[in-house]
């Protein structure tokens, strides 16, 4: 008999092991989904943070444009350098590139 009960002691701790081993495998095959979305989710939200600082960055820059534009001096020294415009009685030079003989790149 004492072989007998050592023998079933030991087959009930073992059922009892294995049964709260598929209970966490339940929760954890439970949860998977849950977890996969998560990281899914903080992948999206990095990518978001990043457009954000991007468009903050040209937000900025576009900014500084705006405010280098309210000096009519800068305003003057854009028509002159991109549009060729000179006051009357100003002579415009403007220097191109010279031509080679080499070929054109591929």
């Amino acid at each position: 008999m004492n072989v007998a009960e050592s023998i079933w002691n030991k087959l009930t701790r073992v059922v009892v092991f294995l049964l709260l081993l598929a209970g966490l495998m339940g929760i954890g095959v439970w949860y998977l989904p849950l977890i996969r979305q998560n990281v899914r989710l903080r992948k999206q939200l990095e990518q978001l943070d990043r457009q954000v600082e991007q468009e903050r960055q040209t937000k900025k820059e576009q900014e500084a444009a705006i405010q280098a534009l309210r000096d009519p001096k800068a305003i003057d020294r854009l028509i002159r350098n991109q549009l060729l415009y000179a006051k009357p009685g100003e002579t415009v030079i403007r220097f191109e590139e010279p031509i080679t003989n080499s070929f054109p790149p591929r």
